[in-house]
């Protein structure tokens, strides 16, 4: 075990001892992945489906948290799934609201600075109790919890790289199936000619103009006001779709003719359907992955461009 200096003994040891004020950091460091790591794959932990699986028949249920963000929660679904295969079990899933969010300085965020709240748990509800995987979902209060989703947070878990859909799985070792849909929903099907467009103010990918759209038909957006008025100033001709809940959301997607967004929740939606997609990746942080079939992404303005066009014309004449 390494202990941890004051801050005067760690900036004497800086400026005294050049050699050891490295190997001193490295220690430290070393120490901080090892207890993470022993924090995660403890023996109270649930995180193997054997031991998950003992749990589940002893309590003839499995119950389990998350705080947000929403896209997080749509993401974690997967997982949960293959739990619910796994254990045979009815699977329970408390929200924990009010947890704070962290943003730089130049982004903002629809829900400010916490990643869940009561309106949002609202919009959720509908369409996650609506899943035949989960049994109830509701606000985390004082149930009994068998796992804690939010374990991922805990350090170990690279958040800003691979495929968000994939950290309860590496928690839980439990590998979803991300081929395939994991959300089922009655299709609207109304918006069959329609284009569905959702672009948040983060996670954009620099240099992506979405001006060339305007040359088609159908385009309807999804999202805040706030990202509507932006996206209205190069595409002048979308219209801005209202939903009352995250069920209707889902609706309209699953109905759509294609789905166009950046790494925002209404993707998640996209990517659970497995509808026909596009993805704007973004540089700084690419941790959304199209997975499975109808699944397209780019980073650069001429891929864009010759995506929109291979779906909108697919099965017709160019």
């Amino acid at each position: 075990m390494v202990k941890k200096r004051s801050f005067i003994s760690t900036y004497w040891l800086k400026y005294t001892d050049r050699a050891g004020y490295k190997n001193y950091k490295w220690e430290l460091h070393n120490y901080k992945n090892v207890e993470t790591t022993n924090f995660l794959i403890g023996d109270e932990r649930l995180n193997n489906p054997a031991k998950i699986r003992a749990v589940a028949a002893g309590n003839h249920q499995l119950n389990l948290n998350h705080s947000g963000n929403a896209g997080d929660i749509i993401y974690a679904l997967p997982t949960i799934k293959k739990l619910a295969e796994t254990v045979k079990v009815p699977i329970n899933l408390y929200l924990r609201l009010g947890q704070p969010l962290l943003l730089s300085d130049r982004t903002t965020h629809p829900l400010g600075n916490v990643r869940l709240n009561e309106k949002m748990m609202a919009m959720l509800a509908p369409l996650i109790s609506s899943q035949s995987y989960i049994s109830r979902f509701e606000v985390l209060t004082d149930q009994k919890i068998d796992i804690d989703l939010d374990y991922f947070r805990a350090g170990h878990v690279p958040m800003d790289r691979c495929n968000i859909a994939h950290w309860c799985s590496y928690i839980t070792g439990v590998n979803p199936e991300l081929w395939k849909k994991w959300l089922d929903v009655e299709p609207d099907t109304s918006f069959a000619d329609c284009v569905i467009i959702a672009r948040s103010e983060r996670y954009r990918s620099q240099g992506v103009d979405y001006k060339f759209l305007e040359n088609y038909k159908g385009l309807k957006f999804i999202g805040v006001e706030s990202e509507y008025n932006d996206i209205k100033k190069q595409v002048p001709n979308i219209e801005w779709v209202q939903v009352d809940d995250f069920l209707q959301l889902a609706r309209i997607i699953a109905g759509c003719k294609f789905f166009i967004g950046n790494q925002s929740f209404p993707f998640s939606i996209a990517e659970a359907l497995k509808v026909p997609r596009i993805l704007e990746a973004c540089f700084d942080v690419i941790n959304v992955v199209p997975e499975g079939e109808n699944g397209y992404d780019f980073l650069f303005q001429d891929h864009f461009e010759s995506l929109v066009q291979k779906l909108y014309h697919k099965n017709q004449e160019l």
